[in-house]
C-alpha cells in the first residue's frame, strides 16, 4: 500500500518527466533527452536498481526522510512506474555511472517512455 508522502515523491518523481533509455537489459533514466546523466538505472535480469547519490540527497532532503527511507520511495517508484518488480535497491555514488556517454558505449538500443 502507498502512503501519502510515497504519494507525493511519486508525483514529484514522475514530474521530473525522466527520458528512459533501454539497453543491454538494464533501463537507465536520465533527467531529460539531453541530459549528460544517468539518475536511475535498473536492471531487467535480477531487479536491482541503483539510484544516483544525488537524487537520493535530494529526495531526502526535500522531504525531510533518511537516506535509506528515500532509496525505499524511489525503488517502490521505479518498480510502479515500470511495472516490474525492484529486488534491491542501493545507492550508487560513481561519478563516472552517472554518465550517459558510457550507457551510449554500452550498445543502448532505443528510447522508451512510460
Amino acid at each position: 500500500m502507498i502512503n501519502k508522502i510515497n504519494k507525493i515523491i511519486f508525483k514529484y518523481l514522475d514530474d521530473m518527466n525522466y527520458n528512459i533509455i533501454d539497453g543491454d537489459n538494464k533501463l537507465y533514466f536520465t533527467d531529460s533527452k539531453d541530459s549528460k546523466y544517468i539518475h536511475i538505472r535498473y536492471d531487467k535480469d535480477d531487479g536491482l536498481c541503483f539510484i544516483y547519490h544525488k537524487l537520493i540527497k535530494e529526495i531526502s532532503s526535500f522531504f525531510s526522510l533518511g537516506n535509506s527511507d528515500a532509496e525505499k520511495v524511489i525503488g517502490e517508484w521505479v518498480d510502479n512506474k515500470l511495472q516490474m518488480r525492484v529486488t534491491m535497491v542501493r545507492m550508487n555514488s560513481w561519478q563516472k555511472w552517472g554518465l550517459i556517454d558510457n550507457t551510449l558505449l554500452m550498445n543502448v538500443t532505443n528510447t522508451v517512455r512510460v
